[in-house]
């Protein structure tokens, strides 16, 4: 059984936060879906019928867009992806997004909206695994 990564450490917020970066970030959103997506963690908030982790995942997308913008962040990128041109054989994604926040404060305040957690059930239903991977400008 391989690890998963579907929620960032206590660690990992830390050093973010220590790195100190002052205005926009951006987000690197590596993403693998589950073959059915898994409510059984909210199921008040699963579809009556099965779906697939994709569709799951575009729920969480549709629910957190409007919540993205109104935070001053926008998706700036999202596509299908797949094997690695350079990297690891056995290693894949099904989609890749890149989200600009307007700062790493702005980002963490987004990511405990209540909203958000209530639409992040649609995201832990889509995903097998998943990478995050802030971004600074280098000037």
């Amino acid at each position: 059984m391989t690890d998963s990564y579907l929620y960032p450490t206590e660690r990992a917020a830390v050093a973010l936060m220590e790195r100190g970066i002052a205005g926009p970030v951006v987000m690197l959103n590596l993403l693998r879906f589950r073959e059915i997506a898994d409510y059984a963690g909210s199921p008040a908030r699963g579809p009556a019928a099965p779906i697939t982790g994709e569709a799951a995942f575009d729920l969480y997308v549709e629910e957190t867009l409007p919540l993205l913008r109104r935070s001053g962040g926008e998706l700036l990128f999202m596509g299908a992806a797949e094997h690695w041109l350079i990297g690891p054989e056995a290693e894949r994604w099904d989609r890749a997004m890149l989200v600009r926040q307007a700062s790493v404060e702005a980002f963490l305040a987004f990511g405990g909206d209540p909203e958000i957690r209530h639409a992040h059930a649609h995201r832990l239903a889509a995903l097998s695994d998943s990478r995050l991977l802030p971004l600074a400008p280098l000037a």
